[in-house]
């Protein structure tokens, strides 16, 4: 399975920092140059970006942007890939769980990572990998594998809301998802929970502006129906279901370091 590495033009050390575990896994890749906010099409003034269930952040917006790139190129093609933002760190595991994923049926995208926050997922494992159905994410987009057919979906959703990237994949709940466990990836702003040394210093776009504060009164309403319909999606999945925060495989990959 190939890679689309995220990557803004002036990140070159985090660039570099891909190629190198990238290809101490033998993972082929590609760069996507990422979108920004100066770029947005349309721009982030635009109605469009007020269809989610709050007020986005213009970083926020270009990330979405950039994901939803990545989406058409996968729509195109027939073989499921591996996408990637510039700071997830990846397990030495990686390449052998994409080979037992690639050609596995009922399978339209695969999270890759965890991130220190509960997921409800399957009590079972996949008969033929690690990977468990997951019912309900939270966050994360940092690292995940992705069908033609999901693709679609969610540029399908897309063009409906366009929310932040993790929520967008959150909030699909018509996607086959799965979860690796253990989870594969991190991004590289979680070390220090998992006993790692960063290999690489990180700041987020995201997080250096504030969040607008107000939401209008149709957003409100959104994040009512949304936070319902997960309490929903939790109930029905309860009997077959556990919510479990996935624990990662703590090896970097080699080169990671």
């Amino acid at each position: 399975m190939k890679a689309l590495v995220i990557n803004l033009d002036r990140d070159t050390a985090r660039m570099a920092f891909q190629a190198r575990q990238l290809g101490a896994l033998g993972i082929g890749f590609a760069r996507l140059p990422a979108i920004t906010p100066d770029a947005l099409d349309p721009p982030p003034d635009h109605p469009y970006w007020g269809r989610w269930q709050r007020p986005l952040r213009p970083a926020e917006m270009a990330l979405t942007a950039s994901h939803g790139v990545a989406w058409r190129a996968i729509a195109a093609g027939t073989d499921p890939v591996l996408v990637l933002e510039d700071d997830a760190l990846l397990a030495p595991g990686l390449a052998g769980l994409l080979d037992q994923v690639a050609t596995l049926p009922q399978i339209d995208y695969l999270n890759l990572e965890t991130r220190a926050r509960k997921k409800l997922v399957a009590r079972v494992r996949h008969p033929a990998a690690p990977i468990r159905r997951l019912w309900q994410d939270r966050c994360g987009s940092a690292a995940y594998a992705l069908w033609p057919d999901g693709a679609r979906a969610l540029l399908r959703r897309l063009a409906r809301a366009p929310g932040p990237s993790d929520a967008v994949l959150s909030a699909a709940y018509d996607l086959r998802a799965w979860q690796a466990d253990p989870a594969l990836a991190i991004q590289i702003d979680q070390c220090g929970r998992y006993g790692l040394t960063p290999p690489i210093p990180v700041a987020s776009a995201i997080l250096a502006t504030e969040r607008p504060a107000t939401r209008s009164p149709a957003q409100r309403a959104r994040r009512i129906g949304a936070q319902l319909r997960m309490g929903l999606r939790q109930l029905a999945r309860a009997p077959g279901a556990k919510r479990v925060e996935i624990w990662p495989a703590l090896q970097p990959a080699d080169g990671a370091a």
